[in-house]
Order: C-alpha cells, then sequence, then structure tokens
C-alpha cells in the first residue's frame, strides 16, 4: 500500500544526509628494528607516564639498543620481539619480510589525526616518506603452560599514542600478536591490565579477553633480587 501524502501546508520530512567518512588512514604493522629505538625509547616513557610509574623507568635508547637488538640476535618471536604501528595519509608500498609480512590496513575516519608530535614522531624506515608517523607499539616474548604443555605470548607493553587513541589501533596490535600465536600453534596471550584503568578493562573482556582475579603479580627485583641470589638454602 502507497504511503499517503502529507496533509495540506505540512512540508514532508526530510532527513538529513549522512556526512560520509572523507579521511582515509593508512595502517602498516611491521616488525621494529634497531632504527626504530629512539620511537621505541619515547613510546616506553610515555606509557610510563600514562601508568603513573615514572618512577620506574631507566631504559635508555642505549639499553634498549643493546637488549632488545644485540649483535647475532634470535630470531623474531623466539625471544624480545616488537610490532611497530605506523600511520600515513599515503597507501604504504608492498613489503616483504623472512619472519613476518607487514600488516596493512586501512581507517576511514570523520577527521584526520591532529598529532602535535609529528615532526618527532617520524618513521625511521628507508621506504617511509615525511607523510609517515609511528603511532603506537607492543613488546611480546613467548612464555610457557606446563599444564598445557604449549608455549604461548606475554605481551609486556602495549601502547597507543594519546592523538591515535578510539580509532581501533590497539586492538590492530592485539589482533597481530593473536594471529602470530595462531600461526606459530601456540595456546594463549596473556598480559596485565592496571585495576584502575576501566576503559581497558572494559575493551579487553569485550574482546573475549576476561579478568583473572584470582592472580597476583609477584615480583623481585633491584635489592630484594640481588639478596635473595645470594641467600644458603
Amino acid at each position: 500500500m502507497a504511503a499517503a501524502p502529507p496533509p495540506p501546508g505540512v512540508a514532508p520530512m526530510t532527513l538529513p544526509e549522512l556526512t560520509p567518512s572523507c579521511h582515509e588512514l593508512f595502517t602498516r604493522i611491521r616488525l621494529a628494528t634497531a632504527e626504530d629505538v629512539s620511537h621505541i625509547h619515547k613510546l616506553t616513557h610515555q606509557l610510563a607516564v600514562f601508568e603513573r610509574l615514572t618512577h620506574l623507568f631507566q631504559a635508555t635508547p642505549a639499553a634498549l639498543s643493546a637488549t632488545l637488538f644485540p649483535p647475532n640476535a634470535p630470531p623474531p618471536f623466539t625471544s624480545f620481539t616488537i610490532f611497530l604501528l605506523e600511520l600515513s595519509t599515503s597507501p604504504f608500498p608492498p613489503s616483504e619480510n623472512p619472519h613476518f609480512t607487514p600488516r596493512l590496513e586501512s581507517l576511514h575516519l570523520d577527521l584526520p589525526v591532529d598529532d602535535p608530535e609529528k615532526e618527532a614522531f617520524k618513521s625511521n624506515v628507508p621506504d617511509a616518506n615525511d607523510d609517515v608517523t609511528v603511532g603506537g607499539f607492543v613488546l611480546f616474548f613467548p612464555n610457557y603452560s606446563a599444564f598445557m604443555a604449549k608455549p604461548g605470548f606475554y605481551i609486556d607493553n602495549i601502547f597507543v599514542r594519546e592523538c591515535c587513541r578510539r580509532k581501533g589501533l590497539g586492538k590492530m596490535l592485539l589482533s597481530a600478536v593473536a594471529e602470530q600465536a595462531a600461526k606459530m600453534g601456540y595456546e594463549r596471550v596473556d598480559w596485565l591490565v592496571l585495576d584502575w584503568n576501566v576503559n581497558a578493562i572494559t575493551f579487553y573482556e569485550g574482546m573475549g579477553a576476561p579478568i583473572l582475579p584470582d592472580l597476583r603479580v609477584c615480583r623481585l627485583t633491584g635489592e630484594a633480587l640481588q639478596a635473595y641470589a645470594h641467600v644458603n638454602l
């Protein structure tokens, strides 16, 4: 049945036009290299500021370079591994890596990313133009579950810069780690979340990662570690 016309003198109702998302953001997740240490250091410090843990921050670019990218370093995924998230308004060129093919995705945003630190976070890789910036990172390494008799990954740090948040980029980084774990036949991916970070807890639970309330982190470090290392049992 056809709809009745509006009464005389009443203007027909019109719906507002939807404004299309016209700002395309291209993303690349790739393995970090020694050339990325300066960015890794800045990102790690910003993470410490966000988590209110700057009193524990001791890392230097030199120390990160020596421990993350030492001479004769083991292959990625067998030790400390970092995925770096890069952003651009132009498509990334195809690239290959013997250990990991970079993940390329694009987003359509209502507004462009307003990056006040764009110059400080320009990418250092040779194939990057002046438009490519580093938006975040995830650092992870293998762990092992004797209960399951299978290895997994433990995420020590995951961070997206403030100007890049609420766009699904953190989910992309987690997905990249999960995909690599599944590809290698690993059983699980673990990480920690601060109890006051309600937004992160809600996000993790929504993606199917329950918070385990019965576990507590135990840690020996500093003087306590050195003292216990020399206890005669």
